[in-house]
């Protein structure tokens, strides 16, 4: 063969993957995926479609996982106007979420949030600490007669100074978690430590629930950390379903111990509901087709989510309680000491009207996408008020204007802790985490004992 033949022969010869990239040594280095590959690994385009439309997945899931298909099982006769309700909660989500040119994946997010996240060097700590003020204070408060289903049923607040000083960490379990999170994203703390620490809120909200008798803000907080959990990659798609599935077979079980607290409290029980009857959750909504919309029962306006949602309650001791779900059940002809809701979507419609429905989540879409993606990745204040949004969809049982409220609370009571990092980043900058330590046998028990010593 002639050395031009050689030569073309060479030049026509297609290289594989591993010539083409191989090393003088023999070894092949680690080629980094195109986000076109990256979608197609590992579930990614669904992780992908989280991150771009989050909150068009919190507000899709459980009707699309429980409402809707109980619906469709049972017969339920205003199955079409669930549908047409979520339609409409979907087209504001998907608008918003689309419009604002989330159709591709940012290549520089995860590298970006991971160099943002980690120069506040010392917030893991501060999570750690944030985390045990909330379980401490929940379980503190509740014992304190704070938000029991027997302080409510005496349509009182608890006056103890105890349950005033409690209340204002309100908030502080999601902002435990967003911190946490955040931390993780870092690389300050690793997915074993986060998931103990996570496992330790858990458990506090299981002890406060056990103490006020109320399990639904045990069921929000748990649906929050699922789904803040896998926008942000912390969970697997797979860990989220096994979670479903476990509190799906939990339930008949919770919903005995919840009555038996409730009865030990001197609260009767209904022996006619069983735990599949507080399943039908379609029912429920359902309900709202039934009225003429939008209905005023009083609710509160501007000027009560000022006094409400900016103004701690120890600074404004007298004032009543407010509750859209109380409102409604005395609307319908109840007591003001229960309440009723129709969810998120069915109060929305019941309280604004049809046009009321995409308008409001197209707000809360456009507020999550605020933090989320403005001005680069988010570090963990905006990541700590993007998951405050995130809790308003996933709050089943309140929507507008109560959801409103509690991120207005929520973000009020965090305000020391922002100052606390930034504090800490400015002052400290060249100090690190103790998670950059060796790993040891116990790390939850090391971690703890390093918060102590804080």
């Amino acid at each position: 063969m002639s050395v031009s033949d050689e030569g073309e022969r060479r030049l026509t010869v297609v290289p594989t993957t591993r010539v083409a990239f191989s090393s003088p040594t023999g070894t092949t280095p680690h080629r980094l995926p195109s986000p076109q590959r990256s979608a197609r690994n590992s579930g990614g385009r669904v992780i992908w479609f989280l991150r771009h439309y989050p909150i068009t997945i919190l507000v899709a899931a459980p009707y699309a996982l429980l409402f809707v298909p109980m619906a469709v099982f049972n017969a339920n006769p205003q199955t079409a106007f669930i549908l047409r309700l979520l339609s409409a909660a979907l087209i504001g989500t998907l608008l918003v979420e689309t419009a604002a040119g989330m159709a591709r994946p940012g290549r520089r997010w995860r590298p970006g949030i991971a160099a943002v996240n980690a120069s506040h060097c010392h917030q893991y700590l501060v999570a750690r600490l944030v985390a045990v003020v909330s379980i401490a204070a929940s379980i503190t408060g509740a014992r304190a007669g704070q938000g029991t289903i027997f302080t409510q049923l005496g349509d009182e607040v608890a006056a103890s100074p105890v349950a005033r000083v409690a209340a204002l960490s309100a908030g502080w379990s999601y902002l435990a978690f967003a911190l946490l999170l955040s931390s993780f994203l870092g690389g300050l703390a690793n997915r074993t430590r986060v998931l103990g620490w996570i496992g330790l809120l858990v458990a506090g909200q299981i002890a406060t629930a056990a103490l006020t008798g109320i399990t639904s803000p045990l069921f929000g907080f748990l649906s929050f950390v699922a789904g803040a959990g896998a926008i942000c990659g912390l969970f697997r798609l797979r860990e989220v379903v096994i979670l479903g599935v476990v509190l799906l077979l939990a339930w008949p079980t919770l919903f005995a111990v919840r009555n038996d607290i409730r009865v030990d409290g001197g609260v009767s029980v209904a022996d006619d509901v069983s735990a599949q009857d507080r399943m039908r959750l379609d029912l429920q909504l359902a309900h709202a087709a039934e009225y003429d919309v939008p209905v005023d029962v009083g609710q509160p306006g501007p000027s009560e989510f000022v006094r409400y949602g900016l103004v701690p309650r120890i600074l404004d001791a007298d004032r009543p309680t407010i509750s859209t779900g109380v409102l409604i059940n005395q609307y319908l002809g109840g007591s003001a000491t229960s309440s009723y809701s129709f969810l998120a979507l069915g109060n929305v419609y019941f309280l604004v009207g049809w046009l009321g429905v995409p308008v409001y989540f197209a707000g809360w879409a456009a507020l999550a996408l605020l933090l989320l993606r403005a001005r680069g990745a988010p570090g963990p204040i905006r990541l700590s008020l993007f998951c405050f949004v995130l809790a308003g969809p996933l709050l089943w049982s309140s929507g507008y204007p109560d959801a409103m409220i509690a991120f207005l609370q929520h973000t009020v009571a965090a305000l020391p802790v922002f100052a606390l990092l930034l504090l800490l980043k400015n002052r400290m900058p060249g100090r690190h985490s103790v998670d950059r330590k060796p790993e040891v046998r116990w790390p939850l028990a090391a971690d703890l004992r390093t918060t102590w010593r804080a």
